[in-house]
């Protein structure tokens, strides 16, 4: 199996790529258009919602004809408590935003039903805007005996500011398995210290324990009642293994006639027991935090992948966004497959894994892979308005570059897309990609108008073919752009679609890069000595 990262349609992705009962453990958090942050995949430097922003999800989630055609699709899936519970739905909610969300939905967890293992679980992480809808379709699709959790997540603390509700602060994450032959491993965490000093409050040359009960609750057991250290008692163990307890110094008597005790070592302990409420997981910051408002914490991830999957297991998830699943999975020594429908988050995970995992091993389905593959694109892009914008996003996530014109053609004013720098993120780059075989030196004088027009500091041309003497000249003759305590670089560059699939963002001089979009991640020292995977 190994790692597929892919870019496009989940739901397709699913039906040609992955086969039945092949996957051991889903996580998905897909997103709903109620919540706006979910529709923009990044903030610019100072946290507004510009026109530089990609909507990823734009159109997607609203009653039409690919909402009535998923819709259908259920009906004659074959799952009749899938097509009737999502038939009563549009009864109750009507042909609206949320009833689309519903029909997307419910055919794509069809498909993820079909793919995962009998041993398999599923986690949907949700907001309580869709999550008693969600739940409903998951009892129907994955039948409600195989609900496991309702998992609530403290994501973080609640905002102080007034507010005629309750402040949310937490999330739903819906649990279920495949079957009741499913894999699960009881996750531990920490003692609080209070309690270890308040409880473990005995110790010994083999360090701390305190002392828990050796009767049993029920008194109706005649083969564990038997006299111990004169004392007779209905016991929670036999008397072998009684004696074999307290001749290695694990049952102790205070006193003469006193009923004995059991030394339970803090050392031994496993840790508390992990439950449904998770308060100890904060949400992503500091370095762990690329720029992407959802993004789930690598601990989050790592919690669920520890109980419910093994090293080698195949964890898949189909809205992957900014990849801290396949990143948890990686680090984890799990294979894994991702599926995001914009090409800038898979851009992205890209990075991010290359960044944390020098090593990493994968394979990046639906985008060029080399530069045949980028003129095929492009050509497509030409004769198929679908594939206008396609080649366009594709190349600016090769520089990680945020796309500037909201995907809608005519709205760009000369910017395809931008870029950040300086130490403080105040200097700006335009973006402009040309995917045709003609390019000219008048396509530089335009760009140059456009970045005085902007105030910005520099302009990158992104071109498909190769720039002309009188186009590299016409560019030089645009000075350098400085900022202090910076060296100056070129203000106008040309960069080739080759030169930037060879060296990504590496291909672009830009002072003090601040790369809001697509921001470092943390490199991964200790992966538990699982090593690259291999193709």
């Amino acid at each position: 199996m190994a790692n597929h990262l892919y870019y496009g349609d989940n739901l397709a992705v699913l039906r040609d790529s992955v086969a039945d009962e092949s996957v051991d453990l889903i996580y998905l958090d897909p997103p709903f258009n109620s919540n706006a942050s979910y529709n923009v995949l990044f903030k610019g430097p100072k946290g507004n919602e510009s026109a530089a922003q990609i909507e990823a999800f734009d159109d997607t989630w609203h009653w039409n004809d690919s909402a009535e055609a998923a819709f259908g699709e259920v009906l004659r899936s074959g799952n009749g408590a899938a097509a009737e519970m999502l038939r009563a739905m549009r009864s109750f909610l009507g042909e609206n935003d949320m009833m689309a969300y519903l029909a997307m939905m419910a055919v794509r967890l069809l498909e993820l039903h079909r793919v995962l293992k009998p041993t398999g679980s599923l986690y949907l992480h949700c907001d309580p805007t869709a999550s008693h809808y969600l739940k409903i379709l998951l009892d129907a699709v994955f039948g409600a005996r195989c609900f496991r959790n309702e998992i609530i997540w403290k994501r973080s603390n609640p905002k102080s500011h007034g507010s005629k509700n309750f402040s949310t602060a937490s999330d739903t994450i819906l649990r279920y398995s495949k079957t009741d032959d499913f894999f699960f491993k009881q996750p531990y965490e920490e003692h609080d210290p209070a309690y270890v000093e308040k409880a473990y409050r005995f110790s010994d040359q083999r360090g701390k324990y305190r002392l828990l009960p050796l009767l049993n609750p029920n008194n109706n057991r005649p083969n564990l009642t038997y006299e111990f250290l004169g004392v007779t008692r209905v016991w929670r163990w036999t008397r072998e293994r009684m004696q074999a307890a307290y001749e290695d110094g694990l049952v102790i008597q205070l006193k003469p006639g006193a009923v004995p005790q059991y030394k339970k070592y803090l050392e031994d302990s496993k840790g508390r027991t992990v439950t449904n409420i998770w308060i100890d997981i904060p949400q992503a910051a500091g370095k762990e935090t690329l720029g992407y408002p959802t993004q789930k914490p690598v601990a989050l991830l790592e919690r669920i992948l520890n109980a419910s999957s093994n090293p080698g297991d195949v964890v898949l998830d189909p809205f992957c966004g900014c990849g801290t699943t396949v990143h948890a999975a990686e680090k984890l020594g799990r294979q894994w497959i991702g599926i995001d429908v914009t090409h800038l988050a898979v851009g992205l995970i890209e990075k991010r894994l290359r960044d944390a995992f020098p090593k990493v091993s994968f394979t990046t389905h639906g985008v060029p892979q080399d530069i045949a593959g980028a003129r095929d694109l492009a050509a497509r892009g030409r004769s198929d308005k679908n594939y206008y914008f396609e080649f366009e996003k594709w190349a600016l996530s090769l520089i990680a570059a945020q796309p500037g014109n909201m995907g809608r053609k005519g709205a760009d004013k000369g910017i395809d897309g931008r870029l950040y720098f300086g130490a403080k993120s105040e200097g700006t780059a335009i973006v402009s990609v040309k995917a045709g075989d003609n390019v000219g030196v008048s396509m530089i004088r335009d760009l140059r108008g456009v970045i005085e027009r902007e105030g910005a500091g520099v302009g990158i041309f992104l071109t498909l073919a190769e720039p002309t003497r009188p186009m590299i000249a016409e560019a030089a003759g645009a000075g350098q752009c400085e900022i202090e305590g910076f060296a100056p670089v070129p203000r106008i560059q040309i960069v080739t679609i080759e030169e930037a699939m060879a060296l990504r963002d590496r291909a672009l001089r830009l002072p003090a890069r601040r790369d809001d979009a697509f921001k470092r991640a943390a490199r991964e020292e200790d992966r538990g000595a699982q090593g690259a995977l291999d193709l």
